[in-house]
């Protein structure tokens, strides 16, 4: 179902940076598993360019009961931009949420300003995609911004407005990119280090999807994925100091 996401992604990536493979922890690239009424495959590909320290996709194809596409691209620690936040699951076809944003380090209104009102024009384009749900596993103040595409929707709407907005925010990233200004101050760029770590530690905690790996290939491996690769700089609960 969102394959041409996945494709449209890749597309952009290669066309635009030179990159480079980022080593995924062995046993995590790929898994196949039979429990419930249909086999479910998890694969994941991670890159990284001068620009962009870690881009990392994943992809659960489950047949008709699941399709998950989700990818997080973070910048290189010389620049203080948003992370890019793509989440689209769909179960049965008839259960269908996307989530896509610029996820803010900061909540200050000098950095909003900078860089998150930008995305309202954009935001408006989009009501139908922009609905006022609760979120359930996260503060929406923390970071999201407030002109985030968040949905339930229909698979029509998927493959037609979804994927224009999709296309449309994943250009004006790429825009904000290349127009941002490199810190140099090694303070600035630790501050912008320690606020990934921190986004790292309190994705790992809260994302519900570590249940739904977890159900699929087991507790263990979902732990291994969440920390080893997902949320890399994330310390799990049980061994933080």
């Amino acid at each position: 179902m969102y394959k041409p996401f996945l494709d449209y992604l890749e597309q952009e990536l290669f066309a635009r940076f030179d990159l480079q493979r980022r080593p995924i922890p062995k046993g995590l690239e790929s898994r196949v598993s039979e429990r419930g009424k249909n086999p479910a495959t998890v694969s994941s590909w991670c890159y990284q360019c001068s620009q962009l320290r870690k881009i990392r996709y994943t992809y659960i194809d489950a047949g008709e009961s699941a399709q998950i596409f989700n990818g997080v691209i973070y910048p290189s620690h010389k620049y203080e931009i948003p992370i890019m936040g793509i989440d689209f699951l769909s179960f049965g076809k008839v259960k269908n949420l996307i989530v896509l944003d610029f996820q803010p380090l900061f909540r200050d209104e000098v950095y909003q300003q900078k860089y998150i009102k930008q995305l309202k024009v954009l935001h408006d384009k989009y009501p139908d995609l922009t609905q006022n749900l609760g979120m359930k596993f996260y503060d929406s103040n923390q970071y999201f911004s407030k002109y985030l595409l968040f949905a339930k929707t229909e698979p029509q709407i998927i493959a037609t407005r979804l994927f224009t907005a999709y296309k449309e925010y994943l250009s004006l990233y790429w825009k904000m990119l290349e127009q941002a200004q490199q810190l140099a101050d090694p303070k600035d760029i630790q501050r912008i280090v320690q606020a990934q770590k921190d986004y790292d530690q309190y994705s790992a905690e809260r994302d519900p999807a570590s249940g739904l790996f977890s159900s699929y290939f087991g507790h263990d491996w979902s732990e291994r994925f969440l920390y080893e690769f997902l949320f890399e700089d994330a310390v799990p609960l049980s061994t933080a100091s």
